[in-house]
């Protein structure tokens, strides 16, 4: 039996590509108007990449120092050395747009009688301004963050932290995101996996796949109204 869905953040929550999106539509912005997607793009990449490699060399950081991190590059790529345009996205990572359907699905979770929670990279400050403006607030049981372990997902020590919150077995817990590295890390540790496949890309080729694919966030609760 499921008694808590959990779903990840960044890609599934939180559109990661609106901040450049958004900037790119600005005034005097010309420079950021044709590349915006692939500097989207990159920025995530390496955000996640250095993210991984600092969890495994044991080289602790928060998540907003691997997301400047990814973004320096991301811009240095790009050929766009200029502080204010670093500043402005930076500012806007932290009120990144909501997909149009996650309110709703998070609504409808809780109207089932389980309870939800966010389990993320991003520390809990980045998370609570997100959160707050995405207009999600007060629709999580808890938001959980993995700088409390010092290792980013998909560190075991990570998914952790949703059965010492909750005190559930892996096998009770829903774990919903968009990212296929995540799926994959989730399902291994033993959740129910529903992996939100947005862009329709192809499994990972490792071993460990999710119980369900989705193409948008709005099926999972019928996970829960049908079961």
């Amino acid at each position: 039996m499921i008694k808590v869905v959990v779903f990840d953040a960044y890609d599934t929550l939180f559109d990661v590509t609106a901040a450049a999106r958004r900037v790119a539509g600005e005034p005097g912005r010309a420079a950021l108007v044709g590349i915006w997607p692939r500097v989207a793009q990159d920025w995530r990449r390496k955000q996640l990449e250095y993210a991984w490699l600092r969890t495994v060399m044991g080289a602790k950081a928060d998540f907003l120092t691997v997301t400047e991190a990814g973004l320096d590059w991301a811009l240095d790529a790009a050929g766009l050395a200029d502080a204010g345009l670093r500043a402005r996205l930076l500012a806007l990572y932290r009120e990144l747009d909501a997909f149009p359907e996650a309110r709703s699905a998070l609504e409808r979770v809780r109207a089932s009688g389980v309870a939800t929670a966010m389990l993320s990279n991003g520390s809990a400050e980045m998370l609570d301004a997100a959160v707050r403006s995405a207009g999600l607030t007060g629709l999580f049981d808890a938001v959980l963050s993995v700088e409390s372990v010092g290792a980013f997902k998909p560190a075991t020590a990570a998914y952790d932290l949703v059965g010492e919150h909750f005190a559930v077995a892996a096998t009770e817990v829903r774990y919903v995101t968009s990212n296929g590295w995540d799926a994959a890390g989730a399902s291994r540790y033993g959740f129910d996996t529903v992996w939100v496949n947005r862009a329709a890309e192809p499994m990972d080729r490792v071993p460990w796949r999710p119980a369900r694919v989705l193409h948008d966030l709005s099926g999972v609760p019928d996970l829960e109204e049908n079961p």
